[in-house]
Order: C-alpha cells, then structure tokens, then sequence
C-alpha cells in the first residue's frame, strides 16, 4: 500500500481553488436544475464554469470517462452519463463534480431535490446530508480511518438507511485517488487496514446512502451504477484537510 502524504500549505491552496471551482459548478448546476432541463445541458453549464475560472474537469478523459460531471438519477447511485433525458418533478439528482487547478483536484457532490420530492426522498437526502457532516466533525490529526467511516454508518443506519460498500472516499491530491481509501462502513474483518491521518492529509468523504438495500449492480454503458432493488439514492461528497483541530472543508463556493 502507498502511504499517506501530507500536503505542504502551497499544495492545500491550489487544493483549496481547485475545490472552490467545483463547489461553484455544482452551485450552478444546482441553480439550473430543474422539471425539462437536460442532464447534457447540465454538463455543459458546469463546463462553462469550471473553465471560466481557470481549470479543467477533474472528470472528463478520467480512465475514458466522457463528461465533465456524473448525473445519477433517483435509483442511479454515482457516474451516471450526463446525455439527452429530462429531468421530473420529484427525481433525485446526484451530481458529482471535480476540478483540476494547478495540477491538483478538488472533488465534490450533492443531491438535488427536483420540484417535489416524496418525504422518504427529503429524508433520505437529510440523512445523507448528516452522515457527512458527522465523519468531517471527527476528523482530525490522529485519527483513525475507521473512526471516519464508524461515524457515517451509525449515522446513516440510525436514520434507517443503507450505506453503500461497493464504493469508498478516497485520499486526493495531484490525483483523483490516493491513499487512503475511506470506506462508509467499518469492515471488521479488514481493521488492520485502518491507517491514522496526518495533520496536512486530504481526503474526499462522500456518503452514499440508499433507501432499501446497500447492493448495487453497474448498467450496459459501464459507468452508471444502480441499486439493485431499484430504491433511491442520494451522495453528497466534501475534500477536506486533515489539520490539528480538525477539519478544514476543501469544497466550498
């Protein structure tokens, strides 16, 4: 396994634009979505921005993925292909967007209630919301990888909701994925595998929460994933540093 390695205060400042410039894409996608709006012309207006204010889509290219964000629709789970459908009233929207600035990666996400949304959709959206907030409120130096995804599951599960294990949180850096790998469950079986985070290490947090079962099954295209059960999903996503007194949000407009 590679190690962990903490980021000097120049590289955390390119992080730092690189995270805001996805934070305002999704800002903008999240102003434009709405009931006939195509997941393509969302794309297009996180382009827009994104290379207005000087970087490049952490996304497209990556291992031949084709668009600049991922769209995933209700029971679409993450990377579903921005393209010609229509969004709906009541559609949960999970869009999730990278920028590259400087040669370093920001990376963020956020489900979208579209017109409106069935009360199990806002509480699934909720937990979901929660479930992030309480893994960045234990990080700090020292602490272990499990702590980060103890505190998403409990979350999560305490709000009668499935995590998803197929797909993790991931370190971040000059690459979209570095160590460490951060789960939203605790593997028993695998806790020997639970590295302690520096003061100066980054990581991408995102919690995938379903409304019936964790399992999930990937479409014909290759890239779009969906629960099994075909119940709904939602994902919200933050970079964040790792600092002494905890955590400083990478990602915001």
């Amino acid at each position: 396994m590679r190690r962990i390695v903490p980021k000097k205060p120049s590289e955390l400042s390119r992080m730092r634009e690189a995270g805001r410039i996805a934070a305002e894409a999704l800002r903008a996608v999240e102003e434009k979505a709405r009931v006939g709006v195509t997941t393509a012309e969302l794309d297009q207006v996180a382009e827009e921005v994104i290379r207005r204010l000087g970087a490049r889509s952490a996304f497209k290219g990556y291992r031949g993925y084709p668009a600049n964000i991922c769209t995933s629709i209700n029971e679409q789970v993450v990377h579903g292909i921005p393209g010609p459908i229509e969004l709906t009233d009541g559609d949960l929207l999970s869009v999730d967007c990278g920028a590259v600035y400087e040669g370093y990666v920001g990376d963020a996400a956020v489900t979208i209630e579209v017109g409106g949304c069935s009360a199990l959709a806002q509480r699934l959206v909720q937990a979901t919301k929660e479930s992030l907030a309480a893994a960045i409120d234990v990080l700090r130096a020292g602490v272990k990888v499990a702590d980060i995804s103890r505190a998403v599951q409990e979350t999560a599960e305490a709000a009668g909701f499935s995590v998803v294990r197929a797909y993790t949180g991931h370190g971040i850096g000059r690459d979209m994925h570095e160590e460490p790998p951060v789960p939203n469950f605790v593997d028993r079986k695998d806790l020997k595998h639970n590295p302690t985070l520096p003061s100066g290490a980054t990581v991408a947090i995102e919690p995938m929460l379903n409304a019936g079962t964790e399992d999930v099954m990937s479409l014909q295209d290759g890239w779009a994933v969906v629960t099994r059960d075909h119940g709904l999903s939602a994902h919200f996503e933050h970079t964040v540093a790792v600092t002494d007194v905890g955590a400083s949000i990478l990602t915001l407009p």
